[in-house]
């Protein structure tokens, strides 16, 4: 359950970070203060946070990409942010299985944005994973 919370966290810090385009120190350490992360989990989070961070422009390339006929201004910012989390874990994190990185990402979106952003979500990650898979 705490990888749960810790991707979910990771969730909330990206959002943060698209609107100020820095990483927060002082959110990132409150973060971690959570008694239900374990070390594993803490790592994860600092490793995930600052990885979006360090690639946002490559992976805001790769959604564009294949967010067909949304622009990136278009899509709401907590679908953002989740799709930023999942196709960074989908690139760089070989240790999280594809499916998971997905669903964790719809089910963000379930809790966080609009009813239809969930299938949204779903068919952009779909899609990039798709192309992720063809350059392995």
């Amino acid at each position: 359950m705490s990888r749960k919370i810790a991707r979910e966290n990771i969730y909330k810090l990206v959002f943060e970070y698209l609107f100020y385009d820095e990483i927060n120190q002082t959110s990132l350490e409150l973060m971690l203060l959570d008694s239900n992360l374990t070390e594993d989990d803490k790592q994860y989070i600092i490793s995930d946070y600052e990885g979006v961070a360090a690639k946002k422009d490559e992976l805001l390339q790769l959604i564009e990409k294949h967010s067909k006929g949304f622009s990136l201004d278009r899509i709401f910012r907590p679908d953002l942010s989740a799709l930023l989390v999942a196709t960074y874990e989908l690139k760089y994190c070989k240790n999280i299985p594809a499916p998971v990185a997905i669903s964790e990402a719809v089910d963000l979106v379930k809790m966080y944005s609009t009813k239809k952003s969930y299938s949204f979500v779903n068919g952009v990650l779909a899609s990039i994973y798709k192309e992720i898979q063809g350059e392995e």
